[in-house]
């Protein structure tokens, strides 16, 4: 199907009578916009795109500075994942899609095995995969996408700009409302000049933040397919297009096992892009209910590769005969990304949680530091930020640039962010669950709310209501979490609040959570090093009624006007003091109680995989470009440690 939106301007030289007619028109065509765009005055064509223009890798570079070039490609790495899935579709609101079903797929502009950056140690840049170049103007009113001739879907079709502009359309007329919304306003029409050229227009008056890169990164899907299939993208489905990524599906046996295998034909193999990177033959998720039955099978060798996060296992299960023989290795390895911002999010829908006091009031009934010694060994770090030990991190008093971006914002920015250090959180004592001094103060904040203790010791206001709350939480996470968050709820209703711990199956949570039935959800936002447009899907009050991205449903003019400022900063002097006022204004808005952060990645394997001395910052990259030992893994089959 073509969308309304698109214009073919190829068409008429398809209908050519003769071969030598359609090459010199084909030639003629390309002279045209060759010359004319390269009369336009500034002018940038370039091998990839970052917003200020700078790339850290030249047009000839080799591979990156971090991959291992002569990496072998052999050999298996397996996984697992707790929950369930019914689908194999990434890209739809039904069902829960399988784990890494986007890995088939790739863009105009590249990215890492699974959605990891790539490269990995270069922020906010990005080079061409399906493109061989792009060029705009410096207004960056348009772009145009130069495609490989060469790229292939796994069943050996072109890919082409047909495709790129049927995927573009397809996810507006299908996909997420949040997303959808977005893009129509900043992108009005996507035009086809040939088969392997394609160009965007973008809006007059906005931003050019996250305009070329929200292109670059559609997902190339299959407009054959799509057509002769008659499949919408808004289905829950194992069948699924052909991607042109280095992966394709094997098998899949549902909710137990998926299988993808590292594609022979696979037509980038060559690029300096993926040069060093997908490395494995194949890649093998296993499912399991919970993680205490994930963490066993590791053990006995059902899957070989595991990323921690529960610091009980970390401190004291990795204690087991393989281990200490050598067969399994653990490692604590530099993560440079900021962490993840979880925590305890509220559903500021909820009426009774508008108030900001009640929420303040709930947050003194989380006790890191007891729960850190208590129940994480101590592991864990407090986190504070939404750019946590990041050059973005509001710390203090705001000063410098950072003063005179709020103060431009007049009386949209309360006074006491001015005035106040950027908000930390609280701290309690280590010594019992329920730190009195914190107790205190958050019932004289419901006090304060209207929310007195009636003689049964459960708050009401004066209609007579009972505070009542609902915490949505996911059965399936580890013990270590549901241990934490099951003594924080018999803080809050220490208080007097009457508050439900509702432990649900994953399939159940994921459908809760879209429909934002939940007073309280342990959730993430997303971490930023930069601005861009998709700040606005998880922070701004355009999409907060319903966006997946904004569990807390924050729909601030605050929040608003900052991220609109950092969209048409201009420096990135500019751009940092924006954003560092955004982390302050979002620790203000009090729209979840911060967690624990972890600074590094804590990760065991079976000792034959093997990784760059230095891993780089912005990924761990155990699919993209670590390796498999033969000799290794022929060892540990040797000693019986795998089968």
């Amino acid at each position: 199907m073509t969308s309304p939106r698109t214009r073919t301007i190829a068409a008429p030289y398809r209908r050519a009578r003769t071969l030598a007619a359609l090459g010199a028109l084909t030639a003629a065509v390309a002279l045209f916009w060759t010359t004319t765009l390269r009369a336009q005055d500034n002018m940038v064509v370039s091998h990839g795109y970052s917003f200020y223009g700078d790339l850290k890798y030249p047009e000839d570079y080799s591979h990156f500075d971090y991959v291992n070039p002569d990496a072998p490609k052999a050999g298996e790495i397996s996984l697992s994942v707790v929950g369930t899935f019914d689908s194999m579709h990434p890209y739809t609101r039904k069902g829960r899609a399988g784990a890494l079903s986007t890995v088939m797929y790739e863009s105009l502009l590249g990215e890492g095995t699974g959605g990891a950056a790539a490269p990995a140690d270069a922020y906010g840049e990005y080079l061409c995969l399906l493109c061989e170049r792009v060029e705009y103007p410096e207004t960056k009113d348009w772009v145009i996408f130069y495609m490989r001739p060469e790229a292939r879907f796994s069943d050996g079709s072109p890919v082409t700009a047909h495709d790129i502009a049927f995927s573009h359309n397809l996810l507006l007329d299908e996909g997420l409302k949040s997303y959808a919304d977005a893009v129509r306003q900043r992108i009005p029409e996507v035009e086809v000049i040939d088969d392997h050229t394609i160009k965007f227009y973008f809006t007059e008056g906005i931003s050019r933040r996250s305009l070329i890169d929200q292109v670059g990164f559609v997902p190339a899907w299959s407009k054959k397919w799509y057509e002769e299939t008659g499949a919408g993208l808004d289905e829950s489905r194992l069948e699924v297009s052909p991607g042109s990524g280095p992966y394709m599906i094997e098998s899949v046996d549902v909710n137990r096992r998926i299988v993808y295998k590292r594609n022979p034909e696979y037509w980038g193999k060559d690029l300096a892009f993926n040069v060093g990177r997908n490395n494995f033959d194949s890649i093998r998720i296993e499912y399991f209910g919970d993680d205490t039955a994930a963490f066993e099978a590791f053990k006995a060798g059902e899957y070989t590769f595991r990323s921690e996060g529960d610091s009980r296992k970390w401190a004291t299960g990795y204690d087991f005969p393989k281990v200490d023989q050598g067969h399994v290795v653990t490692k604590d390895l530099p993560d440079g990304s900021p962490p993840s911002p979880s925590g305890i999010v509220f559903n500021l829908g909820s009426d009774v949680l508008k108030d900001r006091r009640v929420r303040q009031a709930i947050a003194l009934a989380f006790n890191f530091e007891w729960t850190n010694e208590s129940l994480q060994y101590g592991l864990f770090k407090q986190r504070a930020s939404f750019t946590q030990d990041t050059p973005l991190m509001a710390t203090g008093l705001p000063e410098g640039d950072e003063l005179a971006f709020l103060q431009e914002l007049g009386d949209l920015v309360p006074p006491e962010m001015i005035s106040e250090p950027a908000l930390e959180p609280h701290t309690s004592k280590p010594e019992r669950l329920l730190d009195r001094r914190n107790a205190r103060a958050a019932m004289k904040l419901l006090d304060e709310a209207g929310w007195g203790v009636g003689d049964d010791g459960i708050r009401r206001n004066d209609a007579g209501d009972t505070l009542r709350l609902n915490f949505l939480f996911n059965s399936a996470t580890s013990p270590t979490l549901s241990a934490v968050m099951e003594n924080f709820v018999s803080n809050v209703q220490g208080l007097g609040v009457d508050i439900t711990f509702e432990k649900v199956d994953a399939s159940q949570y994921t459908l809760r959570e879209r429909d934002r039935d939940y007073d309280l959800v342990f959730d993430a936002y997303g971490a930023f090093l930069g601005t861009g447009t998709g700040l606005m899907q998880r922070y701004g009050s355009e999409a907060a009624e319903f966006s997946l991205f904004n569990p807390a449903g924050l729909a601030s003019p605050l929040v608003d006007a900052i991220i609109e400022r950092s969209l048409v900063a201009e420096t990135r002097e500019e751009e940092q003091a924006s954003l560092m006022a955004l982390d302050r204004a979002l620790r203000y808005e009090f729209i979840m109680i911060p967690v624990w952060y972890n600074p590094s990645h804590w990760v065991a394997f079976y000792d034959q995989y093997e990784h760059p001395e230095e891993i780089p910052p912005f990924a761990l990259g155990q699919l993209d470009f670590w390796w498999y030992n033969q000799d290794k893994a022929d060892a540990l089959r040797a000693a019986g440690a795998l089968r």
